[in-house]
């Protein structure tokens, strides 16, 4: 058994190839971080095989190159974990769109192509689990994260519906919305990311993962751990649109 997850050299990626190889499987890991994959493949190789491959994933083509050689190297993933992701939160400006075209490439244009075609080696064989990372973000479309939201607005909505395209072919697809993850993603003080472990409303990726590999094997379409997800998008959706504007005018 073989599982292929991008973004695997650190924060939830690194943890989903933990708890992935405690289960059996050998490892694929992918990421633009070359010392991190290598420190990432000496952690895991004692207890299972690991392979690396360092890629940038942000770019148009990125999704056909790594599965091409994953071809060539005759590797058939029996789970895709498709975890890499960006983050930046500011107001947006033109001198942003490279950055911008990036994050698009790297959550929606890398993902799409990569479900389909580790997809369709999945469904000859008639089995496979893909696993999508999207975030409480894709119901959060405020300023800030306008672009963030978005994207993973689309990888919510596109997860949920190609699990159903999937199922008839023995195809598993979960898309798993987590809330605040204590991962390097966002860049936050040690000292706040520490109180808001403590305090719940940060969660471990240790505690993510586990649920989302449970989602995952169980066969939900769409999980969202942690009473944040609950609160927080109910909390904004009910707030007026000029107090909304208010506040980032204070903010920004």
């Amino acid at each position: 058994m073989v599982a292929l997850i991008t973004g695997g050299s650190s924060g939830m990626g690194l943890e989903f190839a933990r708890q992935l190889a405690a289960r059996g499987y050998d490892l694929v890991l992918v990421s633009n971080q070359e010392q991190a994959l290598a420190e990432a493949a000496q952690e895991l190789s004692p207890a299972v095989q690991v392979r690396t491959r360092c890629q940038d994933l942000a770019g148009e083509h990125s999704a056909d190159e790594l599965a091409g050689w994953c071809r060539r190297e005759n590797i058939l993933p029996d789970v895709l974990v498709n975890d890499a992701g960006m983050f930046f939160f500011k107001e947006l400006q033109v001198e942003d769109l490279d950055r911008i075209q990036a994050m698009i490439n790297l959550h929606i244009t890398t993902v799409t192509r990569l479900c389909l075609l580790i997809g369709q080696e999945m469904k000859t064989r008639g089995s496979g689990y893909i696993l999508n990372v999207s975030s409480m973000a894709a119901r959060l479309p405020v300023p800030g994260i306008t672009v963030y939201s978005a994207t993973k607005a689309y990888l919510r909505s596109f997860g949920r519906s190609l699990s159903y395209e999937m199922q008839p072919y023995g195809v598993g697809v979960t898309t798993v919305c987590p809330a605040a993850i204590a991962t390097p993603l966002y860049r936050l003080d040690a000292k706040w990311m520490r109180l808001g472990v403590r305090t719940g409303l940060i969660r471990t990726p240790r505690w993510l993962v586990r649920r989302a590999l449970h989602a995952l094997f169980r066969g939900r379409r769409v999980v969202s751990p942690a009473f944040m997800n609950i609160w927080l998008p109910a909390l904004l959706a009910v707030l007026p649109g000029p107090l909304i504007a208010r506040i980032w005018k204070k903010f920004k």
